[in-house]
Protein backbone atom coordinates (compact mmCIF):
# COMPACT_ATOMS: atom_id res chain seq x y z
CA UNK A 1 0.00 0.00 0.00
CA UNK A 2 1.23 3.32 -0.93
CA UNK A 3 -0.20 6.23 1.41
CA UNK A 4 0.31 9.99 -0.14
CA UNK A 5 -0.95 12.11 2.87
CA UNK A 6 -1.91 15.62 2.87
CA UNK A 7 -1.66 15.74 -0.86
CA UNK A 8 -1.95 19.72 -1.56
CA UNK A 9 -0.53 20.81 1.34
CA UNK A 10 2.60 22.41 -0.75
CA UNK A 11 2.08 22.69 -4.54
CA UNK A 12 4.02 20.79 -6.94
CA UNK A 13 6.57 22.04 -9.82
CA UNK A 14 5.45 20.73 -13.27
CA UNK A 15 8.54 17.55 -12.97
CA UNK A 16 7.02 16.91 -9.12
CA UNK A 17 3.38 16.82 -11.02
CA UNK A 18 4.33 14.40 -13.72
CA UNK A 19 6.44 12.37 -11.64
CA UNK A 20 3.30 11.91 -9.26
CA UNK A 21 1.23 10.98 -12.41
CA UNK A 22 3.56 8.35 -13.21
CA UNK A 23 3.43 6.60 -10.21
CA UNK A 24 0.10 6.36 -9.98
CA UNK A 25 -0.42 5.44 -13.46
CA UNK A 26 2.25 2.39 -12.51
CA UNK A 27 -0.05 1.58 -9.75
CA UNK A 28 -3.18 1.97 -11.71
CA UNK A 29 -5.00 -1.70 -10.93
CA UNK A 30 -2.06 -3.13 -9.59
CA UNK A 31 -1.62 -1.79 -6.35
CA UNK A 32 -3.89 0.33 -3.22
CA UNK A 33 -2.94 3.54 -3.09
CA UNK A 34 -4.53 6.07 -0.14
CA UNK A 35 -4.35 9.73 -0.46
CA UNK A 36 -5.68 12.26 2.17
CA UNK A 37 -6.48 15.71 1.14
CA UNK A 38 -7.93 18.65 2.44
CA UNK A 39 -8.76 19.91 -0.94
CA UNK A 40 -11.79 18.83 -2.98
CA UNK A 41 -10.99 17.48 -6.33
CA UNK A 42 -11.42 20.41 -8.23
CA UNK A 43 -9.20 22.52 -6.80
CA UNK A 44 -6.25 19.85 -7.57
CA UNK A 45 -5.55 21.56 -10.60
CA UNK A 46 -3.77 24.73 -8.32
CA UNK A 47 -1.61 21.79 -6.88
CA UNK A 48 -0.44 19.90 -9.71
CA UNK A 49 -0.36 23.13 -12.17
CA UNK A 50 -2.09 21.49 -15.49
CA UNK A 51 -5.93 20.85 -15.77
CA UNK A 52 -5.02 18.07 -18.43
CA UNK A 53 -2.53 16.42 -16.20
CA UNK A 54 -4.50 16.51 -13.33
CA UNK A 55 -7.90 15.48 -15.28
CA UNK A 56 -5.95 12.26 -16.27
CA UNK A 57 -4.60 11.68 -12.43
CA UNK A 58 -8.26 11.78 -10.97
CA UNK A 59 -9.36 9.55 -13.87
CA UNK A 60 -6.87 6.77 -12.53
CA UNK A 61 -6.79 7.65 -8.73
CA UNK A 62 -11.04 7.69 -8.87
CA UNK A 63 -11.68 4.77 -11.17
CA UNK A 64 -12.00 1.57 -8.17
CA UNK A 65 -12.48 4.13 -5.05
CA UNK A 66 -13.73 4.54 -1.87
CA UNK A 67 -14.40 8.48 -0.57
CA UNK A 68 -13.66 9.26 2.29
CA UNK A 69 -15.09 12.31 3.21
CA UNK A 70 -14.69 13.55 7.38
CA UNK A 71 -15.32 16.84 8.26
CA UNK A 72 -14.71 18.32 12.15
CA UNK A 73 -11.95 19.46 14.05
CA UNK A 74 -8.40 18.65 13.56
CA UNK A 75 -7.18 15.58 15.58
CA UNK A 76 -3.93 17.21 16.04
CA UNK A 77 -6.02 20.68 17.74
CA UNK A 78 -7.99 19.05 19.82
CA UNK A 79 -5.12 16.87 21.24
CA UNK A 80 -3.06 20.08 21.40
CA UNK A 81 -6.07 22.06 23.47
CA UNK A 82 -6.54 18.92 25.52
CA UNK A 83 -3.12 18.46 26.84
CA UNK A 84 -2.84 22.54 27.77
CA UNK A 85 -6.24 22.46 29.45
CA UNK A 86 -4.47 19.82 31.55
CA UNK A 87 -0.88 21.61 31.96
CA UNK A 88 -2.82 25.18 33.41
CA UNK A 89 -3.16 25.74 37.07
CA UNK A 90 -6.21 25.78 38.35
CA UNK A 91 -8.33 29.35 38.69
CA UNK A 92 -8.91 30.29 42.15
Amino acid sequence: MLIIDELGYVPFDMVGSELLFEVFSRRYEHGTTLVTSNLPFDEWTSVLGSERLTGALLDRLTHHVHILQMNGESYRLATSKKRQKQTLPPNR
